[in-house]
C-alpha cells in the first residue's frame, strides 16, 4: 500500500513499483487567479488536486504535481492573478506528462477545473497521444461539479458555493466566509456565463468584469466542510466510474495494452 498518492511525496522505488503495477497517472490542472475576498487565488488548483486524489484512491493511480498556473488573462485586472500564455501552458503540460511516460506511464487522466485551460489542454492531449502513444482522457471536473451540484448551489459561479466547497474539502483554513460582502449581480453573471458556455458560439470576453464587476459572484454562505467533502467524493465517484469505462473502450478500438483491466476500485 502506497503511503501517498501524490507523486512528490513518494520515493523513486515507490513510483517505479506503482507504475509497473498500474501505469495510470492523473494530472490536476488549475490556475492562480483572484476569487474575491473569501477564497484563495489557488482555488482552482485546490479543487483539481482534491478531486484528483480522491479519483486516484479509487483507480489506484498516482497524482502528478499540479499545473497550478493556467491560462487566465481574463482575471488580470485584479491583483493575485498569474497567467501563462497558451503556448507556455501547453509546454508545461506536455513536458510533465512526457517525463512520466518515459518512466512507464501509459494512461493519463487530465483533470481540469479552470475553463481557460480547455483549448490548450485539447492541443496537449492530442500531441501526447499521437506523439508519445499515451492513452489520454481529459475531464472538465468543474463541469462535472456543475452537473451534479449546479441545481443545489446556484450554478457554477466564480467564487460561489461550488468553489467554496471544493476548497473547504481540502484546505478549510483558507476559506473566509465571513468576508463575503459584495457579490456581483447574479442575474448578469449567470447570463454571461450561459453565453460563453454554449457548444455553438464562444464569445471572447475582455475580462472577468464583463461577468462580475467585483470579480466574483455567487452565494457561498451555506458552504460547510462536510458538504465540501461529500461533493468531492461524489464528483470523484462519477469521474472514476466513467474514466474506467472510457479507457477500456479506447483500448478496444486503439489497440491498447489491455493493462487498463488493472484499474480497480480500491478500498
Amino acid at each position: 500500500m502506497l503511503p501517498s498518492r501524490y507523486f512528490t511525496e513518494l520515493t523513486q522505488p515507490e513510483i517505479a513499483g506503482q507504475l509497473k503495477q498500474n501505469p495510470l497517472v492523473i494530472l490536476p490542472c488549475g490556475s492562480t487567479e483572484q476569487h474575491g475576498p473569501h477564497l484563495p487565488t489557488g482555488t482552482d488548483t485546490f479543487a483539481a488536486n482534491a478531486i484528483s486524489h480522491a479519483v486516484a484512491e479509487q483507480m489506484d493511480a498516482l497524482v502528478l504535481p499540479p499545473a497550478s498556473l493556467g491560462v487566465t488573462p481574463m482575471h488580470m485586472p485584479f491583483e493575485g492573478t498569474i497567467t501563462l500564455c497558451p503556448e507556455t501552458f501547453i509546454r508545461v503540460v506536455m513536458e510533465t506528462c512526457v517525463s512520466t511516460a518515459n518512466h512507464g506511464a501509459k494512461y493519463l487522466l487530465i483533470l481540469n477545473w479552470h475553463e481557460g485551460n480547455v483549448p490548450s489542454l485539447a492541443i496537449a492531449a492530442e500531441a501526447l497521444h499521437r506523439e508519445h502513444a499515451v492513452s489520454v482522457i481529459t475531464v472538465q471536473a468543474c463541469y462535472v461539479a456543475e452537473e451534479l451540484y449546479g441545481p443545489s448551489c446556484n450554478g457554477l459561479t466564480h467564487g460561489g458555493e461550488i468553489e467554496a466547497l471544493a476548497v473547504l474539502a481540502h484546505r478549510p483554513d483558507l476559506v473566509h466566509l465571513d468576508r463575503i460582502d459584495y457579490s456581483s449581480d447574479h442575474m448578469t453573471g449567470h447570463k454571461m456565463d450561459k453565453l460563453r458556455r454554449t457548444r455553438t458560439f464562444q464569445p471572447v470576453l475582455t475580462d472577468i468584469r464583463s461577468i462580475a464587476p467585483t470579480g466574483w459572484f455567487g452565494s457561498p454562505q451555506h458552504a460547510t466542510v462536510e458538504k465540501g467533502r461529500l461533493m468531492v467524493a461524489n464528483i470523484a465517484d462519477k469521474i472514476a466510474c466513467e474514466a474506467r469505462e472510457i479507457f477500456r473502450q479506447l483500448d478496444a478500438v486503439q489497440g491498447g495494452t489491455g493493462e487498463i483491466k488493472q484499474l480497480r476500485q480500491v478500498g
